[in-house]
């Protein structure tokens, strides 16, 4: 901290104290009482016309402290030379003037300070104040200085009160004024129980260590250089000298002695009735000095080199020193309290991002849970739809089965009426005598037959308008997945499954016509055993109508074999029916009960075919 810093604090509280008003601005004739003060305890001339001319131009308004601060630089503080000036009267004179305005203490009050300490507690609370206005001082500063009076005064210092007192009031988290600072200290928190002589000492002691740079004082014997005796001085240790006085009243000066880099403190040792021994070399002397004890002269060896050290550094005032480290030592903490604050921002924000990415997470796996709940429920769907789908086949094969089973029955009635066939030829005679009625029966038989034939071209007529009805069916399903395509794509893969049954569906169907094409065959052969059979039969009554010449209706045979003959043969496309026709036509002789019967087994297995054909899409 240089000088015009130093100036610049007290002479801001003088000119504030000026502002009566609070606006920030002082007319020009207190401005001018206070600079030709400040210019007679500066020791400088002063030019009573160079106010108004640096200001003539301002129509004789109140000047704010930005305008007055040129003329101070220039006219008054530039011209300040160092030690031509004692800076405590300037001191007294800014006290003066802001201490009329601010400082009003209850008087009535036991524990309010002197005029004098309040005076010096106002100096080191500048000394130690920011460089930055308002004056505020810091809490660490504040808890530094009240340290050194408690150390003075001997008394332990009590931190507690000190914090309460700053948390009492959010305001002064950042620094109190000094007029708080005074009401502290006159507040007794501070001096509860210590006499006043005592805190007026302390704040003195202080005052001299940290304003005035006193590295040390106390009394100390003193080897004369002439007469070589020895003499009782009180001694005062600045950082350049160290000075000597009959009492510590510091009225008569004996001596000063000049610190430099050449000098040095050596521990002697106890001679001539004297200990705690020292002495401190120069370049032109040695001056021995005894100690009250050994503590004290290592506190005055200590504080000697360190003199000594702050000359070779260059530092005129050990406190300011270290103030600047503490300043220094704050704003590193204030840096790392901030950093850690970012590092903290930083985290919440990854913390929160974090947390943010774990929702979204949670929402990604709700609506994934969703989606495959959604999967599951058309899987199931398809499932019920295939189960379905594989019932309606598994009845269609049911039901190809039973008519293949009820073929197979038929097939078996056939060979037993092979056999009876073969019975009846023993039984010939009988069967003769019956055979105009069997022949009836068998004209009865055909013309069933051809309601049969139409019936079953109703029902192939039936069928090809269901075929019809399926294609149209086919068609419009398809126009449906089309139309579903364009309107919802997510049902894209229903539809080809749809379409895939389809397929499958159309694939069985080829099965169940392959499985009927099968049993045609099987039909054709069973119609071809039974045509032989229908031959043997044949073979079996020409020979009986040669035994048989003279019965009559032997002779008119040949014509009704001939009015038979005439009878067309139906197309293959329904095998039943032409089984049917051969086995009338080879089978004129046979009875027609057993005719009737045959056709009545025909028609059933006809409805058991074409409804399997109708049944399967």
């Amino acid at each position: 901290m240089d000088l015009r810093s130093e100036l610049l604090k007290s002479i801001w509280y003088g000119f504030t104290a000026l502002d009566l008003e609070k606006s920030g601005k002082v007319s020009k004739s207190q401005l001018k009482v206070l600079s030709h003060n400040l210019c007679t305890v500066l020791a400088i001339p002063h030019d009573p016309v160079a106010l108004e001319e640096h200001f003539r131009d301002d129509d004789d308004g109140p000047v704010s402290s930005q305008g007055y601060m040129p003329y101070l630089n220039k006219y008054i503080l530039d011209k300040v030379v160092e030690d031509s000036f004692e800076k405590e009267n300037v001191d007294e004179l800014c006290w003066t003037l802001t201490a009329k305005k601010n400082y009003q203490p209850d008087r009535a009050s036991g524990t309010v300070l002197p005029e004098k300490d309040a005076f010096r507690l106002w100096c080191l609370f500048n000394f130690l104040s920011e460089d930055k206005y308002p004056l505020v001082m810091v809490a660490d500063e504040v808890e530094y200085l009240l340290k050194k009076i408690c150390a003075a005064m001997s008394i332990e210092f009590n931190c507690v009160d000190l914090e309460d007192f700053f948390f009492s009031d959010a305001s002064q988290q950042n620094g109190i004024t000094v007029w708080v600072f005074l009401e502290l200290m006159n507040s007794g928190k501070i001096t509860r129980g210590v006499d006043k002589a005592i805190v007026s000492m302390a704040i003195e002691e202080v005052y001299r260590e940290l304003v005035g740079d006193v590295l040390k004082e106390g009394y100390l014997w003193k080897k004369g250089q002439l007469r070589r005796n020895w003499k009782e001085r009180w001694f005062t240790l600045r950082p350049s000298i160290l000075s000597y006085y009959t009492g510590e009243d510091r009225k008569d000066c004996q001596g000063n002695i000049a610190l430099d880099g050449n000098c040095c403190v050596e521990v002697l040792p106890d001679r001539d009735g004297k200990r705690c021994m020292f002495c401190l070399k120069t370049i032109a002397k040695t001056y021995e000095m005894s100690a009250s004890d050994t503590k004290q002269r290592q506190e005055w060896t200590t504080a000697i080199q360190t003199a000594i050290r702050l000359h070779v550094e260059g530092k005129k005032s050990l406190h300011k020193d270290l103030k600047l480290k503490r300043r220094e030592q704050r704003e590193q903490r204030e840096k790392r309290r901030q950093s850690k604050e970012e590092e903290l921002q930083r985290l919440r924000a990854l913390q929160e991002e974090r947390e943010r990415k774990l929702a979204e997470l949670e929402l990604l796996k709700e609506a994934q849970k969703q989606a495959q709940e959604l999967m599951e429920q058309d899987e199931q769907r398809r499932r019920h739809q295939h189960e379905q789908l594989q019932k309606a086949l598994e009845v269609q094969l049911r039901e190809a089965e039973e008519a293949r089973v009820s073929m197979q029955a038929e097939m078996a009635l056939k060979e037993e009426e092979a056999e009876r066939q073969r019975k009846r030829i023993q039984e010939l005679e009988e069967m003769q005598k019956r055979l105009e009625e069997a022949l009836q029966q068998e004209i009865k038989a055909r013309l069933d037959e051809e309601a049969f034939r139409y019936a079953q071209a109703g029902l192939l007529a039936e069928e090809e308008e269901k075929m019809k009805a399926l294609m149209n069916l086919q068609e419009e399903q398809e126009e449906y997945i089309l139309k579903t395509q364009r309107e919802k794509q997510e049902l894209k893969q229903e539809m080809e499954a749809k379409s895939r049954a389809l397929e499958e569906a159309q694939r069985q169907l080829e099965e169940v016509r392959a499985n009927r094409h099968r049993v045609d065959q099987d039909v054709v052969a069973a119609q071809r055993k039974l045509r032989q059979a229908s031959t043997n039969v044949k073979h079996w009554n020409v020979q009986m109508n040669r035994l048989m010449r003279p019965i009559g209706p032997g002779e008119k045979r040949p014509s009704l074999g001939s009015s038979f003959s005439s009878f067309q043969i139906p197309s293959q496309r329904d095998p039943g029916l032409h089984l049917r026709r051969r086995s009338g036509s080879d089978e004129r002789g046979d009875e027609g009960k057993e005719n009737v019967e045959n056709s009545c087994d025909l028609e059933k297995r006809h409805s058991h075919t074409s409804n399997g054909d109708m049944d399967i899409p």
